[in-house]
């Protein structure tokens, strides 16, 4: 008996240990989960803050409509670029490295523009850079999957990501309004720092070694036939209003990246096997696809467009403070951060097509509505803008996932991964495209004609996106 007593209280001890080992790990990788969080966390915090505060930086340090168009996406420019060969330098060089670089440039850029000392710093000595340094958004998502094998784990730990990433996008304006109106529109990147730094210290203390792989391929021609294209196409657009469509910088540009995407196609036609193009173009030949692309183009189009115009609207045309206006955008953020996970459940259930029907369909609705009522002031204005930008949030959190799920499905398995990366950068160019295209129809007809105009081709894109999703999403994918 005695022995036997040894023997069960040896098991005991052994199953205590292990639970112990368990709730640490699980506590362990909660921690891990929070630090990588605050990477993606950053990137859409500031997206909310610039936006609010751009009055701000023109009064402080110059610059046209066209420079704080600049400011936008010089922030966003580089990333759509590079979007698509983040996923081979994870690859090469591994997640955890690349998480880690990109983290300590954003940091550091940050605190470099903070201190900018004009316009021209603000944007290309800092943003661009800040920007191509930045490489945490591919990272996260190869360790949260190595730190999470067990996939039903793996798919709370995303869920738990999107949770909190979404709480920055709705709290992005209401943090840009508060810190300019009481510090000082450089605290909107000063506030980045504490964040970068307790993300890169969580991730080099918890994060897994994910091994690189030397032999993946980077393709440099196609990558930097990319970046001329859109910083081409994007200059061509924003500079033709303040310099004239027919003045030789605009002329130049746009040929430059009308040049560079042919030179693109033509580089991505490649056989896969020779280098590995970082989009290859048979992906193009399932309709579900290349609509999927062109929708996720159309929405941040929308989006960051909408964004941009309102908020210059309510404090350039409504004379309310950063703060106030800051404070008009929660109703649209706020669905984003919830509704999400409700959304992937009717995806998983139901198929894309419905969930992606009624996202483009409330976020052109959104978009009237703001239409609308530009010419309202005071209580009948703030109204019409909460609803209005409620819908458009609801609309964005039925879209967006929806959009994943059809570009992932529609891509052979082995190249999921490039599905993804090319709706991120189709996305992000979209978003480019946005400012660059709304933001020149305020500089053509200031003041509300100007704002209506861009609002109703935000709505228009958006509709689109509809007219899209019931033509393809969900009945041609088969093909």
């Amino acid at each position: 008996m005695s022995s036997q007593s040894s023997t069960m209280t040896a098991i005991q001890r052994g199953s205590v240990a292990a639970g112990v080992k368990t709730e640490a790990g699980i506590r362990r990788k909660g921690i891990l989960l929070l630090g990588l969080s605050l990477g993606y966390f950053m990137v859409l915090l500031d997206t909310g803050v610039v936006n609010v505060a751009l009055p701000a930086i023109r009064d402080d340090i110059g610059g046209g409509l066209s420079g704080l168009q600049w400011v936008v996406n010089g922030y966003t420019l580089t990333f759509a670029a590079l979007l698509l060969t983040m996923g081979a330098l994870s690859d090469r060089f591994g997640a955890r490295r690349v998480f880690l670089t990109g983290t300590w440039a954003f940091l550091i850029a940050s605190g470099l523009t903070a201190a900018a000392p004009d316009l021209g710093v603000l944007i290309w000595h800092a943003r661009g850079p800040r920007r191509r340094g930045r490489r945490a958004p591919p990272g996260p998502h190869g360790l949260i999957a190595t730190a999470y094998a067990d996939p039903a784990r793996r798919a709370r730990a995303l869920g738990a990501w999107a949770a909190i990433t979404g709480v920055a996008l709705a709290a992005g304006p209401v943090v840009g309004g508060v810190l300019t109106d009481t510090l000082g529109w450089r605290f909107i990147f000063v506030i980045n720092v504490p964040f970068a730094l307790l993300s890169v210290l969580i991730t080099r203390a918890l994060a897994p070694q994910v091994p690189p792989n030397p032999y993946r391929a980077i393709d440099l021609p196609g990558q930097s036939l990319a970046v001329l294209t859109l910083a081409g196409l994007t200059f061509g657009v924003i500079q033709s209003e303040p310099e004239g469509w027919t003045s030789a910088p605009v002329i130049i540009a746009l040929a430059v990246g009308t040049a560079a995407a042919i030179g693109f196609i033509a580089v991505e036609r490649r056989e896969p096997g020779v280098r590995g193009p970082m989009l290859p173009l048979e992906l193009f030949r399932n309709p579900a696809f290349s609509v999927g692309l062109l929708n996720g183009l159309l929405v941040n189009f929308g989006l960051s467009g909408v964004l941009f115009v309102m908020s210059l609207h309510l404090q350039q045309g409504l004379g309310h403070t950063a703060m106030a206006a800051g404070l008009a955008f929660p109703p649209l953020a706020l669905p984003t951060a919830f509704n999400p996970v409700s959304t992937g459940r009717l995806v998983a259930k139901k198929g894309p097509r419905g969930p992606s029907i009624l996202g483009f369909s409330l976020m052109t609705a959104g978009a009237l509505v703001q239409l609308l009522f530009v010419g309202a002031t005071g209580a009948e204005r703030y109204a019409p803008t909460a609803v209005g930008l409620l819908v458009f949030g609801f609309g964005v959190s039925f879209a967006i996932p929806s959009l994943v799920t059809t570009l992932v499905s529609s891509a052979p398995k082995e190249q999921a991964g490039i599905a993804s990366g090319a709706l991120n950068s189709a996305r992000q160019t979209g978003a480019v495209a946005g400012v660059a295209v709304l933001g020149s129809f305020l500089q053509a007809s200031p003041g509300d004609g100007g704002t209506k105009v861009a609002l109703t081709v935000a709505a228009a894109a958006l509709g689109a996106d509809a007219v899209l999703a019931v033509a393809y999403i969900g009945r041609r994918t088969a093909e």
